[in-house]
Formats: C-alpha cells, sequence, structure tokens
C-alpha cells in the first residue's frame, strides 16, 4: 500500500506556555515508533481527548502527540509478519495520545502488541463507536463479573449515563442479561435512554443520599462515570455483596466515604484502569464486544460523525456537558 507523504494530523502541542491544537502536515517517518503502520479509517472522541484537545486535561506526557486514544483501519505495512498488508485492525488506549502519536490523522504507528485484529462481527467503524468508551462499560462489567456479580442479585445503576460509556453501558448491560438503571441530570434524553434498554431513569437532580454512612440499598451494583459526591452516594445504597466500578471523574475526583459499605455489606469499589489493561483481557473484552455483549443500539448511540477539521467543536460540546452518545471520527 502506498503511503502518501506529507499527510494530514490533528496535532496536540502541550508546551506549558503555548497549548494549542490544529491540522498539520506530517509523514510517516516522524510518527511513533512501532511495528504497524495503519491507514487510519476512524477514531472517536473521549472525555480524555477533549481534554487533550482543548489543554483543559493534562493528558500528554509529550511535547507534541497526535491527539486520539482510539484508531481503527487498514495495515498499510508491518514488520511483525502476524499483520499483513490489508488487515483490518484496531488500538484504543495503550499510550495513544498519551505518550505516542495517536489516531486522529490518516496514518498511525503502532505497537504491534497492542495491535488488534478487528474481530469478527465488528466493522471499523462499529469498533469506533465502541472505541475506549465501549472497552471501558464493558470492562467494567466484566470485573463486577469476576468479583461475583450475577444478574440475579438485581439491577445495576449507571451514572452519567448520557455520555459515551454510560450509554453504551446500558446497551451492554442489557445484551448481558442484566436490568440497567440510568442516572442522568438529562431528562431530555430518558427517552433515548429507555430506548437503549434502561428500566428506569433517575433525574441526577433529584437524587438524595441521606447522611447516614449506610441508608437503603437500592441497587445490586453500579457502573459510576462520575465521581465526587456521586459516587459517594453510591456506596450507601449498594446492597450486600454488590460492585461499584469506578470509571470516569466528570463531577469531581475526590471521594468521601466511610468503610461501614466495605465492612458491613461486603460491598467492593473496583477501579476501572482501561487504558493498561493487559493484553490477554484486551482480547476477551473485544471477543465478548463482538459477540454476546455487542450492543444492539450502536448506531442510535452514534450521534455524530466529523472529520479533523470539526474536532475542536465536539471538544467544546462535550466539556460543556452538551453531548449525547459517541462522536465518531471519520478519516
Amino acid at each position: 500500500m502506498s503511503i502518501p507523504n506529507p499527510f494530514r494530523a490533528f496535532r496536540i502541542h502541550a508546551d506549558r506556555d503555548n497549548y494549542h491544537a490544529g491540522i498539520e502536515q506530517m509523514r510517516v517517518d516522524d510518527l511513533s515508533p512501532g511495528e504497524v503502520v495503519v491507514k487510519v479509517a476512524y477514531s472517536s472522541v473521549n472525555f480524555k481527548d477533549a481534554l487533550a484537545g482543548t489543554g483543559k486535561g493534562k493528558i500528554l506526557r509529550e511535547p507534541v502527540l497526535n491527539g486520539g486514544i482510539d484508531v481503527a483501519g487498514y495495515v498499510a505495512a508491518s514488520s511483525d509478519p502476524t499483520f499483513r498488508e490489508g488487515d483490518q485492525v484496531l488500538c484504543t488506549g495503550c499510550g495513544l495520545s498519551e505518550t505516542r502519536d495517536g489516531g486522529y490523522a490518516e496514518y498511525a504507528r503502532l505497537e504491534s502488541k497492542w495491535t488488534i485484529p478487528l474481530p469478527a462481527g465488528l466493522t471499523l467503524r462499529e469498533s469506533m463507536i465502541l472505541g475506549t468508551a465501549g472497552f471501558t462499560a464493558a470492562l467494567s462489567l466484566y470485573r463486577m463479573q469476576q468479583n461475583g456479580q450475577v444478574s440475579e442479585m438485581g439491577p445495576i445503576v449507571v451514572t452519567g449515563a448520557t455520555g459515551g460509556v454510560g450509554s453504551l453501558a446500558i446497551d451492554i448491560l442489557t445484551r448481558a442479561g442484566f436490568e440497567a438503571h440510568a442516572i442522568s441530570g438529562k431528562i431530555e434524553h430518558f427517552d433515548d435512554l429507555i430506548a437503549l434498554g434502561a428500566k428506569q431513569c433517575i433525574s441526577r437532580k433529584e437524587l438524595y443520599w441521606g447522611q447516614r454512612p449506610l441508608e437503603t440499598a437500592h441497587w445490586a451494583g453500579a457502573i459510576d462515570n462520575v465521581g465526587g459526591d456521586m459516587l459517594s452516594g453510591l456506596t450507601r445504597v449498594i446492597h450486600p455483596y454488590g460492585n461499584i466500578a469506578s470509571c470516569g471523574l466528570a463531577a469531581a475526583p475526590e471521594l468521601q466515604t466511610t468503610v461501614m459499605p466495605f465492612i458491613l455489606r461486603g460491598v467492593s469499589l473496583l477501579g476501572i484502569a482501561s487504558a493498561g489493561t493487559a493484553r490477554n483481557i484486551r482480547d476477551e473484552i473485544w471477543a465478548h464486544l463482538a459477540s454476546d455483549w455487542k450492543p444492539a443500539h450502536l448506531d442510535r448511540i452514534a450521534t455524530r460523525e466529523v472529520g479533523l477539521d470539526g474536532l475542536p467543536d465536539i471538544f467544546d460540546l462535550m466539556l460543556a456537558g452538551g453531548s449525547f452518545g459517541r462522536s465518531v471520527v471519520k478519516l
């Protein structure tokens, strides 16, 4: 496959005194090292991408990198015989747009140890509707099940339910046989959440957790994208031996709680660090996402599709809390 030089990339300069980002021309030889060169077909926009692309969060650990923590496309060249020209592949996390160039470019160069062959059952576009958000939601369920969560225990509540992780979590939980409930401040999207499978929608603005270390238990488990007071409140209302998967901090990184839920109800708080997940678990999660956990409403969840030029507007919309579902980036 012929690789044009130069090509377009959305490049982020993380200089302390001059943080800026935009479309630039670059060459393959300038990309981060790796065995697999990919002609990018799709990427996606995650909350972490919006923070990195605007400089409102310190995400990059290098002075200059291409944005985009997700990438999917076709192998253009590979020094690893495992991958052949034309193979469809994907990669999420694994240092993209953090320590190495990410997926917001017409070409990306990946380390083969983190390059995943596109699973049968997914298209490249579908894999990026999922992306890090879908992987995080599925990893949350995976870890909860490892720790004994079963559908017979009762419903699982998802906070920040209209976001990428939240909306996909509702769909994935439903596909996996769990009853999903949703918490969101965007009551105008309750019908959308019900369409994704939510059995109950609760307005964040009407929640009152109570002040006792333990309150009446409402849910068997939770997937929390919000952190702060929301996560603190959840610890007080989960049934005995339920699990809370903590995978986001849209509201705040702080957590104030007591040990009471953990030592009196056996509640478990599970940390979900999707970016650094081991390869064998990655393969297992993507196999689920391509089959028994594949969301049934991916086209409904993919509410926007943009090119590289449209990224700044999407970043601003996301950080302002105005987005619903997932934004796909088409190269």
